[in-house]
């Protein structure tokens, strides 16, 4: 995982300029390695993520000025300075993160050794490719297909809500244009995509073949709209298509999902923000689902929902769509092992829910969604969600990644209490 970003040495000119031009040769050489792009402050506009390489003390005032020049050009991105053990370099660097703490900007401090540091510049590999992250989220579009749905009274941001605290743009269609689009489609051509479903299940349980064609109708319907909107993900009020065209999504969102266009359920924009994030940062396909058990004492979560990407899954089978019997949903195999569960929330979606955990073996239950995974999680996080829930919906992505997630929130999104 290599992100190019670019890089501004920050020094005091009271320093002896023989021995800062030694330094800056070191930090070079390792920040290039990593991808790094040395810039001068004249480049401030670079569209790449940028970090201040702080080389020595009395710079705080000058790492501000950067800052604020560089605000004016990419507003709200969080200030990441690289600092070192030698030449004040350190207390500079606090000093003047704490300040934009002060001003309630975001930004984090990047401690290496030296410019021989091969793990320190691990460490700012990774904060780098989150800046980078910061940066898609903020120029991604997410369509919202007939808004969210009735029952999700606490996961139903609006559009500025969303992007303010994380920077896509929502897109808001009506459901009647996908109804409509899936009314068009051909059957001839979704033949290849329903047989390559009907074939690759253990096992066709209730649909029939001409109820798979109908689900796989719903592919290029809601395809389209991420070629014609410009799209990054897509969230679709999806039980009312099960009255308007009388099929489910769950076998097109899957196939969406395996395509790398990721799709969420429900008009659950939350969710659908919150798998476009953890597939950016992990590079992991995430699954999002109901958690319709937890059990304290165990402490573990069963989570089920009728769709899922035949990637995660080690083998299907085809189903009905759990609630209302209509159309196709999936009942996919979950895989054993390491597993990280996510839940984004609050009024304006800055508050996080995450545990890593193991997923477990199950018996399947007929009284749930399809695709079924239980999970228990690590330490005392499961009864959070009983006392202080997020939410309805959970994204799980395979590996423990909650470290990760956690930094990454701190900086990013996580609320800053300017302080007077």
């Amino acid at each position: 995982m290599t992100t190019e970003f670019a890089y501004l040495p920050v020094a005091s000119s009271l320093h002896d300029e023989a021995a800062l031009d030694r330094l800056v040769a070191g930090f070079d050489r390792s920040l290039e390695d990593i991808d790094g792009r040395r810039i001068s402050a004249g480049e401030l506009d670079v569209a790449l993520p940028l970090v201040f390489l702080t080389l020595t003390g009395g710079t705080e005032r000058r790492l501000l000025d950067l800052w604020a020049t560089r605000q004016g050009l990419v507003p709200g991105e969080p200030a990441h300075l690289i600092a070192h053990p030698a030449q004040n370099a350190l207390p500079a660097a606090m000093e003047a993160l704490a300040r934009l703490h002060q001003l309630g900007a975001r930004g984090r401090i990047l401690m290496v050794r030296g410019p021989t540091d091969a793990d320190g510049f691990v460490r700012v590999r990774d904060a780098v490719h989150g800046l980078a992250v910061w940066r898609f989220l903020h120029a991604a579009r997410i369509g919202l297909v007939g808004g969210p749905s009735d029952w999700l009274v606490a996961s139903s941001p609006s559009g500025e809500d969303v992007r303010r605290t994380w920077g896509p743009s929502i897109v808001q269609m009506d459901i009647e244009q996908v109804v409509r689009r899936f009314e068009e489609v051909p059957a001839a051509s979704i033949q290849a995509l329903a047989g390559t479903f009907s074939r690759g299940a253990a096992e066709m349980v209730e649909p029939g073949r001409h109820d798979v064609r109908e689900a796989a109708r719903m592919y290029p319907a809601l395809r389209d709209l991420f070629d014609r909107e410009r799209l990054d993900a897509l969230s679709v009020r999806c039980f009312d298509l099960l009255a308007k065209a009388h099929t489910s999504s769950c076998l097109a969102f899957a196939e969406l999902n395996d395509e790398g266009l990721l799709t969420g359920c429900e008009g659950d924009l939350v969710s659908t923000v919150a798998m476009l994030w953890l597939g950016q940062l992990t590079s992991q396909m995430p699954w999002m689902a109901n958690p319709a058990y937890v059990d304290v004492d165990l402490g573990t979560v069963r989570l089920a929902h009728c769709t899922v990407p035949r990637s995660l899954a080690g083998s299907y089978r085809l189903r009905t769509h759990f609630e209302s019997g209509i159309g196709v949903g999936i009942s996919g195999d979950m895989p054993l092992g390491n597993v990280t569960l996510v839940r984004v929330g609050g009024v304006y979606m800055d508050q996080l829910w995450v545990s890593d955990g193991e997923s477990l073996p199950i018996e399947v239950r007929e009284d749930l969604c399809r695709t079924q995974m239980e999970v228990r999680l690590h330490g005392t996080r499961v009864g959070e969600l009983l006392e202080r829930p997020l939410g309805n919906h959970i994204v799980s992505i395979r590996g423990h990644h909650a470290a990760r997630i956690e930094e990454w929130w701190r900086t990013m999104i996580a609320p800053v209490a300017p302080v007077g």
